[in-house]
């Protein structure tokens, strides 16, 4: 799965374009000799230079953690480029996701680190380093050194998103996809009791409440464990009242509502979205919905439903379909989508990118790799899956892993950070994801309900209010957290209180200063 994409629920993006803000520049010295530009969707072969080159290490990073077979695999990476013309070897750093992966890459930054690569997105380190200027401007070298890969993102017009001050300044992936608030179940132990809804058929909080207290009911023993964390539930009633939340773009619990034309920016907590997302959440906390202990509960849930002990869980299209790998095979799961008519933001193309240090000295030939990859189906097999026979092998057109092996004790596949090189032209079948799966991804993003989010590339910049979102965070720590997970005694009397805080906290401040950022975003998409 994508990482984190949908932790939050709420993916959402971030730069700002049209505010004053450190424009990475486009000056460095290429390395090497121009290589021939070639024309349309020529092969990767016209990528060769047109003199002889030194070879020269590329150093990236990507994110988890390392695999066994991955320094062997570069090693072939790199052997097939060079028969390509492109005289690189490749240095690869993996550094485990979260705080470690941003803090690394913050203090490289900082410290004027050469690297020449990184895998980010817009729930890692990206809105920092696009806003501190970290990551080189490509508008002159991307048409230039990676033509195919630059005509791809002018068809799918994604480049806006990543542009800061008029400069792309990161190379987003280029599928497609939403992940709108699904809802799944154990449908083997709910049969069980004799629990059948049919599949598509919970589309309301409504619908969703009375499955919830009939699961309840029928396992008094297990938990529901529903909603995983609290965020979850606020997203759900976000979706019913059709809410862009600005949280993942640096506007904590900051809300526009997708039928504003004047994008007016509003505090979550003053919305009738949030009182009734409290009393729900109250209701819920004490029929033993959500469990007591889910402000505590650091448990990943994806183990804990494939291992029977979550019946009830949040989702999205893509893991309401991709292939769960229970612990036992006999288990069933079936989903439903909910408000299915509603309006909600397709994934930003943010979510997952590679980005050029600003001090590389070979951004011309980290293009010239990129670019390979969107033309060579042989050099994305290598990239993504391995050497064929020792990492993954092949059954027909499918992507398998070897004898003995699996997503957790494989030494390549499923790598952290390969969702940015994903490409839905060469992407094989594997064990997760059957055949012609993101073909139907793409087609549900595609859902006139699914749109794009009209502040994608947008993300607060907090100079001004520093101190002031801080407060908003520990508030919400200290509040807010309860009230969304039902934990509270009186969900009015804790809400009008929650108001009062965040109000003492700065949050006037706030408001008029995002409010500024948005309408200057607004009317920079519109020169």
């Amino acid at each position: 799965m994508i990482k984190k994409p949908f932790t939050t629920l709420l993916a959402a993006t971030m730069l700002l374009s049209g505010v004053t803000l450190t424009a990475c520049s486009s000056d460095t010295k290429p390395s090497g000799s121009t290589p021939t530009t070639p024309t349309g969707t020529a092969a990767a072969d016209t990528q060769k230079p047109t003199s002889k080159e030194e070879e020269v290490t590329l150093k990236f990073y990507f994110g988890g953690d390392k695999k066994s077979s991955t320094d062997e695999v570069w090693k072939a990476v790199s052997d097939y480029v060079k028969s390509k013309g492109l005289n690189v070897k490749f240095t690869v750093n993996v550094i485990p996701f979260g705080d470690p992966y941003k803090e690394k890459l913050l203090v490289m930054s900082a410290s004027g680190d050469d690297w020449d690569m990184n895998y980010d997105g817009d729930w890692l380190a990206y809105r920092q380093m696009a806003s501190k200027g970290a990551y080189l401007g490509l508008n002159d070298l991307l048409p230039k050194y990676a033509p195919n890969l630059n005509k791809k993102y002018q068809e799918q017009g994604t480049l806006a998103a990543a542009t800061v001050n008029g400069q792309v300044v990161a190379l987003p992936w280029t599928m497609k996809m939403s992940q709108r608030p699904f809802v799944k179940w154990r449908a083997d132990l709910t049969k069980k009791a004799g629990i059948e809804p049919a599949p598509g058929s919970i589309k309301t909080l409504e619908d969703l409440d009375n499955l919830a207290h009939q699961i309840r009911k029928a396992y008094p023993d297990m938990k529901v464990a529903f909603p995983v964390v609290p965020t979850v539930l606020s997203g759900f009633f976000e979706l019913r009242d059709e809410l862009n939340d600005l949280s993942a773009q640096g506007g904590n619990q900051l809300i526009v509502e997708l039928n504003d034309s004047t994008f007016k920016v509003k505090a979550l907590e003053q919305t009738k979205t949030y009182s009734d997302m409290a009393k729900y959440a109250q209701k819920w906390y004490l029929d033993g919905i959500i469990n007591k202990d889910v402000l505590v509960d650091k448990e990943d849930p994806g183990p804990k439903f494939r291992n029977g002990k979550m019946l009830l869980a949040n989702s999205s299209h893509e893991w309401a379909n991709a292939e769960e790998n229970f612990s036992d095979k006999s288990s069933e799961r079936s989903s439903s989508q909910l408000y299915p008519d509603k309006k909600f933001p397709n994934r930003t193309a943010l979510a997952n990118v590679v980005a050029i240090n600003k001090n590389s000295k070979h951004p011309d030939l980290v293009l010239r790799f990129l670019d390979m990859m969107e033309t060579d189906q042989k050099l994305y097999d290598l990239v993504q899956y391995g050497v064929e026979g020792k990492n993954y092998i092949l059954d027909g057109k499918t992507a398998n892993y070897p004898a003995g092996m699996n997503a957790t004790t494989s030494n390549y596949m499923e790598w952290g950070g390969q969702w940015a090189l994903w490409k839905p032209q060469f992407m094989r079948p594997n064990p997760t994801y059957k055949e012609g799966f993101w073909v139907k991804e793409a087609e549900f993003a595609n859902d006139p309900s699914n749109i794009t989010n009209p502040l994608d590339g947008f993300f607060v910049v907090s100079d001004k209010i520093k101190n002031e979102l801080a407060q908003r965070d520990q508030v919400q720590n200290e509040l807010g957290r309860a009230i969304e997970a039902g934990a509270v005694k009186d969900a009015d009397k804790a809400v009008s209180e929650y108001i009062e805080k965040q109000k003492a906290a700065g949050l006037d401040r706030i408001i008029v200063e995002v409010q500024k950022q948005v309408d200057a975003f607004i009317a920079a998409k519109k020169k």
